[in-house]
């Protein structure tokens, strides 16, 4: 059977979504939009011929909608994720969970209320081929345990409206998620260190920045965020482990000799570089909501990047180190 699919949200990311689950994803359909412009959720609905709505709770409760897959602004995700949970909805949510811990913790008690695991978040990374590849190495055993991560983010440019704690929130966030997946482990403490600043930046940006991570088994991880860099966006990955290190490999592009130079081509963008992955993990969650569960990222990985989060704009501001905790223990239901 057809997973019969709500979209709220229709803007560029969710327009992109609805063409991948149009076009791209096997068992799925868009039967219903939703966006407070109407505009933009009926230019969405010509991309799949769906119902339009204004409302996403009228949305929600559409008796015809099996799966909400929600892309609105982080905002409004917790109204739209309660909503859905109460109805018993299948959830697919772009990240972050919620714009705060506490709304994210809100989201995480009423799944394990409902009993039921409900809700996918959109960390796309664990769906790389790249990262996969790290994982299953690391599963194998054969390297010993993984001891230091390093690694980059690196953009070509950002706007005059990104700032300090976006570095962390818009960029990092993705790097929160995936790293403790990688090692399996939870974060214990933060720190942010503050190189000289490039030219290329304004008055409310600090960058590049060194973002240090240490786990509850004692990894060390280190990020190097560097949002205007000039060169292409460049992510990178290496685990150094007891009997020896593995590199995330690069996108797969031609060497290319010309004028006495050797290049290799870099993306420029995230919708490139991670376009299979965002690809993938959308067709995980509609093959999982076939069965009945769900295999990515969950609701408690949202409260623990949103904790992260918090503890590293604390330490952009301190400099210190600052402790991660969780407001609560991780409840059995997602272990």
């Amino acid at each position: 059977m057809m997973l019969r699919v709500g979209v709220i949200g229709c803007g560029g990311m969710g327009k992109d979504h609805i063409r991948r689950l149009t076009n791209k994803i096997q068992g799925a359909e868009v039967v219903a939009v939703s966006d407070v412009f109407e505009e933009s959720a009926k230019q969405a609905a010509e991309i799949c011929g769906a119902k339009v709505y204004t409302d996403a709770n009228e949305l929600i409760h559409d008796p015809e909608v099996d799966a909400v897959f929600i892309v609105s602004p982080g905002f409004a995700h917790v109204d739209s994720l309660l909503a859905a949970i109460k109805a018993g909805k299948r959830i697919f949510c772009e990240k972050p969970l919620c714009t705060t811990a506490e709304d994210c913790l809100k989201v995480v008690n009423a799944e394990v209320e409902s009993g039921k695991h409900l809700i996918q978040l959109g960390f796309m990374r664990r769906y790389d081929k790249g990262y996969m590849q790290v994982k299953e190495a690391l599963a194998t055993g054969e390297y010993g345990e993984p001891l230091m991560l390093h690694c980059t983010h690196r953009n070509p440019e950002v706007g005059t409206n990104y700032n300090t704690p976006m570095a962390v929130h818009d960029t990092a966030i993705h790097e929160i998620d995936v790293l403790h997946w990688l090692v399996d482990d939870e974060y214990e403490s933060a720190q942010v260190i503050m190189p000289k600043v490039t030219k290329y930046s304004h008055s409310e940006l600090k960058d590049p920045q060194i973002m240090l991570l240490r786990t509850k088994k004692g990894v060390c991880i280190d990020v190097e965020v560097f949002v205007n860099c000039k060169f292409g966006y460049d992510i990178n990955c290496e685990v150094v482990c007891e009997d020896g290190a593995i590199k995330m490999p690069s996108p797969i592009y031609p060497s290319i000799r010309k004028n006495a130079a050797v290049s290799t081509t870099i993306d420029t963008d995230c919708f490139v570089r991670f376009k299979d992955a965002y690809d993938t993990e959308v067709q995980d969650w509609v093959d999982a909501a076939s069965e009945g569960v769900i295999k990515g990222p969950n609701a408690w990985d949202g409260y623990l990047a949103a904790v992260t989060a918090d503890a590293l704009v604390k330490a952009q501001e301190t400099g210190a180190i600052e402790k991660i905790e969780t407001a609560v223990e991780k409840p059995e239901f997602y272990k």
